[in-house]
């Protein structure tokens, strides 16, 4: 009875959440806000943990449930902002006047702009300011000693030292608490000495890592981990060399190399060592050395054969993002249906045929040279093949668009079809569009064709993977 009684209470609470941001806004009025976090931090997939519409009064809320403190994102169309929340807090916010449409003249995924929030009411013990006290902190001893600290010179290490000594002096449980708090102090330090230091990784693997319980929750762990392993074995070692590494990944061979990795001293433990292992496979993906399909394979077998419930997960999201990316998963993946959009129903509706996509504004002149050269091609190519074009215009004002088509001799010849995405952010992320003008190929099967398609005025439409050879 008592078992049953603390499952009805802690689902009432999952349901209701106990965390919330309660705020009001100073001109985003009919505009989504959405509260995110990382799945996790190696693969850095987001997650949406709740959304809300601003109101007419400038008023939203948003909800969640959290078992420990986490690294959250507001999000309201590109623009971001993240905090730590902490279960059981109650956060006021405050979103002051804010240039919604600065991203129409410059690039804000090169030049990334944060979004205005201002938290309200916090008290002094909350997470958030301990952090933003202890980062000024550092950053004031580092400034006032610079000299010693920059790679200009020869950093000298006592003077790290006396860094880890004034702040075990400072923060009492800097050396030995595992508060969320402490765990951050002690790691952004450890992260610090081996930037500097690339020599100390065994020292700080012996301290941190070996012997202790893999947080895979916490972020800041997580960050240490993946900077102490990271950029280190993929590219081989003096134990493994490279040609060993990229040898068994083209063959399949996951024991060898999972075994192999144990001759390191750092990854004597198996669950370090498949992490690890997971890391060097990321990095191996994007390295040409690499026989892509073999890290894939490599990635799903791990997740089959691991006896750790997180390494599944991990390979499982890891080699759904990548089957994603090279168009071996079709766009109807349910899980992503919300996503898709308008431009989602287009593809369902042509398949069958080749479906070429661009992603453009129609003022831009980059984007206007591209279009005039799919205006050219259109009718040679897609009244000799299967091929469909379709356009969407990312303009913020559908206006725009419809003058565009009607009203100008450019878009007269734009006879293909054309769709506005209607303030669809998270389409357009969906899609990967960081840029204008974007192109994406879809086969008649609804898969991307390539990680990066060609545009227009490169060739692509005169010899195009629809020729039958």
């Amino acid at each position: 009875m008592t078992i049953i009684l603390a499952l009805l209470l802690w689902t009432g609470m999952s349901a209701q959440g106990n965390v919330s941001v309660t705020g009001t806004a100073s001109n985003a009025t009919g505009k989504r806000i959405e509260l995110r976090c990382y799945s996790d931090m190696l693969t850095q997939n987001e997650l949406l943990l709740d959304e809300a519409v601003v109101d007419s009064t400038g008023a939203f809320r948003l909800e969640t449930y959290l078992r420990y403190p986490r690294l959250v994102f507001l999000q309201v169309e590109n623009y971001s902002q993240s905090f730590y929340a902490e279960p059981g807090r109650r956060y006021e916010v405050w979103l002051p006047h804010f240039d919604w449409e600065q991203d129409e003249w410059r690039n804000i995924f090169l030049a990334p702009v944060a979004l205005d929030v201002e938290f309200l009411n916090l008290p002094e013990d909350e997470l958030n300011l301990k952090i933003n006290r202890f980062d000024e902190f550092v950053d004031a001893f580092l400034d006032s000693n610079r000299v010693h600290f920059d790679f200009r010179f020869k950093p000298d290490r006592r003077w790290m030292d006396s860094l880890v000594s004034v702040l075990s002096s400072k923060y009492s449980t800097f050396s030995e608490g595992m508060d969320f708090f402490s765990r951050y102090a002690r790691f952004t330090v450890a992260e610090m000495r081996m930037a500097m230091f690339p020599g100390s990784r065994g020292r700080l693997v012996k301290q941190f890592i070996e012997g202790q319980p893999v947080l895979y929750h916490d972020e800041n762990y997580m960050r240490l981990f993946l900077s102490l392993y990271g950029d280190w074995l993929s590219a081989g070692t003096k134990r493994l060399p490279l040609s060993r590494m990229t040898a068994w990944v083209a063959e399949g061979d996951l024991d060898r190399y999972l075994d192999s990795l144990g001759v390191e001293p750092l990854l004597r433990d198996e669950q370090v060592r498949e992490l690890a292992a997971l890391e060097a496979l990321r990095e191996s993906y994007y390295d040409a050395r690499y026989d892509r399909e073999g890290v894939l394979r490599m990635v799903e077998m791990l997740g089959e054969h691991t006896k750790f419930k997180e390494h599944r997960e991990l390979a499982g999201r890891l080699s759904g993002m990548w089957r994603s990316e090279a168009g071996g998963q079709s766009v109807e993946s349910e899980a992503w249906s919300a996503e898709r959009g308008a431009l989602g129903e287009k593809l369902d509706s042509l398949k069958g045929k080749w479906v070429y996509v661009s992603f453009v504004r129609v003022d831009d002149p980059s984007c206007l040279r591209e279009t005039e050269a799919m205006a050219r091609y259109h009718d040679s190519v897609c009244n000799r093949y299967p091929v469909a074009f379709v356009t969407v215009s990312c303009d913020r004002e559908y206006q725009k668009m419809y003058h565009f088509l009607n009203n100008s001799r450019r878009g007269k010849r734009c006879t293909w079809e054309w769709l506005h995405f209607a303030g669809d952010y998270r389409m357009l992320e969906y899609y990967g569009v960081v840029s204008y003008p974007t192109f994406l190929l879809f086969d008649p099967e609804g898969r991307q064709v390539y990680d990066y398609t060609p545009w227009p005025e490169s060739g692509i439409l005169l010899r195009g993977p629809w020729e039958e050879k």
